[in-house]
Parts: C-alpha cells; sequence; structure tokens
C-alpha cells in the first residue's frame, strides 16, 4: 500500500510533465489558413475544384516539409468557399475571409469576382493570387494583389497574332459573353486582330449561362468570317463548336484560357477536333522540367487529370510558403515583399511580378483539340 501510495505523486509528475511537453510542442506550431475562393457550383465547377486541388496538394507538400517561420513550425489549413463566379457573393466570401482572419487567399477565379472583392481584401490585409485576367483586376492600386497567369491584353492579343500569322486569315467574328472577362478578352483580341489588319466582320454578344447559339451564330455565317473569336468559358463554347458544324458556318472557333480547358471537349465531343484553338497562360506541362511529375502526383492524389489552372494554384502556394521562409514572418507585407523580390521557378511558369502585381514574363500556349482533348501547339 505504502508503494502504491508514493507512486500516485510519481505518475501525477510524469503526467504533468507530458502535458507540459505536449503544451509547449504545440506553442511551437503556428496555423496558417490559404483560403480559395471559387466556383464550386455551377457551370464552371470544374474550374473550381481543379484551382482547389492544386492548392490542396501545395498546402499537403509544404506541411510535409515542415517549414518555420519566426521561430514556429507553420501547419496550414486550407478554407475552401464557393464564391459561384458571381460578384455579390465573391464580396460576401471576401468579407467572410477577412472576417475570420484569413491572410491569404488563392482566387478568385473569375475577372468579375476578382474586380470587386480585391477592394474587401486590400481592407483587410489580405494577400490574394487571381487567375482573373481582365486588366482591371491589377489596377486598382491594392499592395499584396498578385495575377498568376498572363492577362487578357496578352491571351487576347496572341490570339489575334496566331489567328493572322499561323492560320493566315483575313476576316473574322467576334461573340462574348458580356462578363468582366469575356468582354475584356474579346476587346484585346478585336484592338491587336485590327492591328495585324484583319477584318471584324461582324461582333454578336450572348450571355454566360446561354445555350443556344443558333441565330448570332446564323447572322454571322451570312458574313462569312474565316474564324469567329469567342469571349468567354467552355461550358459555352463547347455548345457553340457543335452549332457551328451543325450550321455549317465557315472558319474555326478561337478563344481564350478557359475554353482550352478539357470540359471544352467533354461538353462538345468531336464537333472541336480541329475546330477550336485557344490560347492558354502558362507553358506546355509535357515540356516544362517538372511538368508530368507534377501531373502523375496529381492524377494520383486526386484521380482525375490537372486541368488548366492547378499548377498556376500550386506554384503559387509554393512560392507564398518559400518567401515566408524568407521573410521568417508569415505577415502578408512582409512575404510580400519577399514575392516582389525574389524570382520562383514552378511547375506552370517562373514567377516574378512587377509592382502592380502582373507577372513580368508570362508564357502562353495555343492549343487545338485532338480526340476532344486539348492538344498544345506551341508556347510564346
Amino acid at each position: 500500500m505504502k508503494t502504491k501510495v508514493g507512486m500516485v505523486p510519481f505518475i501525477g509528475l510524469v503526467g504533468f510533465a507530458a502535458l507540459t511537453l505536449a503544451g509547449h510542442a504545440g506553442a511551437q506550431e503556428q496555423v496558417v489558413k490559404i483560403g480559395h475562393s471559387g466556383p464550386l457550383s455551377g457551370p464552371n465547377a470544374f474550374a473550381g475544384k481543379d484551382n482547389e486541388n492544386g492548392v490542396r496538394l501545395a498546402i499537403e507538400e509544404l506541411n510535409a516539409k515542415k517549414i518555420t517561420a519566426g521561430g514556429k513550425t507553420l501547419k496550414f489549413e486550407l478554407v475552401s468557399e464557393d464564391d459561384q463566379c458571381d460578384a455579390k457573393t465573391g464580396v460576401s466570401v471576401a468579407q467572410k475571409f477577412v472576417d475570420d482572419g484569413v491572410k491569404y487567399v488563392m482566387g478568385p477565379y473569375c475577372s468579375g469576382v476578382a474586380i470587386p472583392a480585391s477592394r474587401i481584401y486590400a481592407s483587410g490585409g489580405t494577400m490574394i493570387s487571381t487567375v482573373g485576367t481582365n486588366p482591371k483586376v491589377t489596377q486598382g492600386g491594392y499592395k499584396n494583389l498578385y495575377r498568376i497567369i498572363a492577362s487578357d491584353n496578352q491571351i487576347g492579343s496572341s490570339m489575334a497574332v496566331y489567328a493572322a500569322k499561323v492560320l493566315k486569315v483575313t476576316k473574322v467574328g467576334v461573340i462574348d459573353d458580356r462578363t468582366a472577362f469575356g468582354q475584356g478578352l474579346a476587346e484585346e483580341f478585336t484592338k491587336e486582330a485590327k492591328k495585324q489588319g484583319l477584318t471584324i466582320v461582324g461582333q454578336e454578344f450572348t450571355t454566360d449561362k446561354a445555350v443556344d447559339f443558333t441565330a448570332i451564330l446564323t447572322n454571322m455565317k451570312s458574313k462569312a468570317p474565316e474564324a469567329i473569336f469567342f469571349g468567354g468559358y467552355a461550358p459555352q463554347a463547347a455548345p457553340m463548336a457543335r452549332q457551328m458544324k451543325q450550321l455549317a458556318v465557315p472558319g474555326k472557333l478561337l478563344g481564350g484560357d478557359t475554353v482550352c480547358s478539357p470540359a471544352t471537349g467533354k461538353l462538345g465531343g468531336d464537333a472541336v477536333n480541329d475546330l477550336v484553338f485557344c490560347a492558354q497562360g502558362g507553358s506546355i506541362l509535357e515540356k516544362a522540367q517538372s511538368g508530368p511529375a507534377f501531373k502523375a502526383k496529381f492524377k494520383k492524389r486526386f484521380n482525375v487529370d490537372a486541368d488548366a489552372y492547378a499548377a498556376s494554384y500550386y506554384d503559387q502556394v509554393m512560392f507564398i510558403g518559400e518567401s515566408m521562409q524568407k521573410a521568417n514572418s508569415i505577415d502578408p507585407d512582409k512575404v510580400g515583399a519577399e514575392l516582389y523580390k525574389t524570382t520562383y521557378k514552378g511547375v506552370a511558369a517562373t514567377y516574378a511580378y512587377d509592382e502592380q502585381g502582373n507577372m513580368k514574363q508570362a508564357p502562353i500556349t495555343v492549343y487545338t483539340f485532338k480526340n476532344a482533348a486539348p492538344v498544345p501547339l506551341a508556347s510564346y
């Protein structure tokens, strides 16, 4: 009995010591929330989920590395919200992130969300990294806002140059979906097309909810374009391609980055083959040094192929993690200072930002479709 009684305080001391050590270890860990704002429902949900997975993969790898800043091991956590590619919803998501103290947000995906939401993020001291391509996204004067791919003026103009120099067309029609993204992209294409000496034979407008383009394509057909440029998203580009075939509209269907998605092939089937040509920010992953390895580990982790911007989102999260190490801080201003002055070689590109948060050199790849899948033709 005496021995047992004597053991009680000993066990208590051991337990207390274990708790103290556990508490000490916990105190050495710093949770860093990484927000993701994108369309997780609706027609562009495929893109939102792809972007989210790119963020998730990077977070898992950063956690495995156990990087430190300020003397603490950083533990990254993903917090994802569905902004539906809707401006009002996206602003609400931004306010929620700011209120919850989320200092790093990947997204939004849609320019029409990124433009109004950026003001909320800036006022809350939150860093955002977006694939919104409308030039206005980075023209608000907000610091710690980064466009992690090429902008509309780069993508739209490169498609116009490709149409003139490679496809050798002289007459083009233009259609846009009236979103900030689609309209901005079409405007940039049109400006460069005119510089290249192309004739714009007609301009039509639709919406990002439409699926029947019979009327505008019939009208366009009467003007005999050799190509039609569409400023909009894959869920509209795919049926547009099918209807061009059905109506025997001449020429190719050209588009920007969102049209390069595998979703265009899945929705459009054989109709998109050798008909659709598009320009996307980023280099050809298959030919990039670490591209095949990234594609393989993404497929293994999520059992689905990486879509348009998974690699870009992955790259930026890894860049942010590296910058936290260099800055020895998780403060967005200190991390942002590192981003502005550092160059990072990622999977999809080499990242270096100007004072507005645009990539100094953003590679662009032109694709077409074979067997209903995007096939890269050349990078510029």
